[in-house]
């Protein structure tokens, strides 16, 4: 066939073919002696897209190294665990338990913080489609400032591993520590969603699961631009809890949440109309088990000032 009688469209329709039409070398050949401009931009995106193709083949072989010697040593069902949202000033943290089918490659799993938003969506999907099992594990604010954030990370794995619909074998767990509480093997991988697919595409579930959760909060409250930051503290969030203190999603076990509801409490008492005002901002105090003692007196002495002057 003679390729320099096909027009632009033709070829960018057959060399981009959805079917995957392999193109042979002697086409490539005729395309590269083509001297139309716009077959040879045609030419090099094609080339890029194939070099990007492979390298995301070569990159799953790879990633797939460390789950292919424990296969080796006869488990079956894999279990790749990790977490997002250790760090956030608000929100939950979310862990996320997945087991992958060996014999269904998905190319593209990375460090769901090296991805796009986008493409963490579109991974999302084909993990969900393609996984043997996918399972999450959600813990609030509210434990994670009764028990730290190092436990209640622990409990969200527990949570996500058990909730599987088919029980693990072995587990991978992103980071330097095993999880507690389970009864299986398992190993702890330094960068496991850089090094080890079935852990990577457990932190895309749990990061897209988490930023879900983060977006519906922003309509509830829309100043802290939960949308965009995530819960993390960045300058528009910190500003948000300087101007309006914390919120009940917020995590005040953490520092400056912690300083924020101070300002604030101290705000309340001088703003208090009358006794029973303060009576209700005193029971709150009482209530709240993250104050340090210096702080507490500052507010007890602030109360009592207040106390006989409205």
């Amino acid at each position: 066939m003679d390729w320099r009688k096909c027009t632009i469209k033709e070829l960018e329709d057959l060399l981009f073919a959805s079917s995957g039409t392999e193109i042979d070398e002697a086409m490539l050949e005729a395309l590269d002696n083509d001297e139309r401009s716009g077959v040879q931009k045609l030419l090099a995106r094609y080339r890029t897209m194939v070099y990007e193709e492979k390298a995301r083949r070569m990159r799953w072989e790879k990633m797939n190294e460390f789950s292919r010697k424990i296969y080796a040593r006869g488990y079956r069902h894999i279990v790749g665990v990790d977490e997002a949202g250790r760090g956030p000033l608000a929100g939950p943290v979310v862990a996320a338990a997945v087991i992958l089918d060996p014999e269904e490659p998905i190319y593209g799993l990375d460090d769901s913080k090296k991805l796009t938003e986008k493409k963490r969506e579109e991974l999302y999907e084909i993990i969900m489609d393609k996984a043997l099992a996918v399972a999450v594990g959600i813990v609030s604010n509210e434990v994670i400032d009764q028990v730290n954030i190092l436990q209640a990370t622990f409990q969200a794995m527990n949570e996500a591993v058990k909730k599987l619909p088919l029980v693990p074998d072995y587990l991978l767990v992103d980071g330097n520590m095993e999880v507690p509480g389970l009864d299986l093997p398992q190993e702890a991988v330094i960068n496991g969603d850089l090094k080890v697919n079935c852990i990577a595409a457990a932190s895309i579930i749990a990061k897209v699961t988490r930023d879900r959760i983060l977006l519906e909060y922003d309509q509830v409250y829309p100043e802290y631009g939960f949308a965009r930051n995530k819960g993390y503290g960045t300058s528009e969030h910190i500003q948000a809890l300087r101007l309006h203190g914390p919120t009940p999603i917020h995590r005040y076990s953490f520092t400056i949440v912690n300083k924020y509801y101070f300002q604030k409490v101290q705000d309340a008492l001088q703003l208090a109309r009358n006794k029973e005002e303060l009576r209700e901002i005193g029971y709150r105090i009482a209530e709240f088990s993250f104050f340090s003692e210096e702080n507490l007196n500052i507010l007890r002495r602030l109360y009592q000032e207040r106390y006989y002057k409205v």
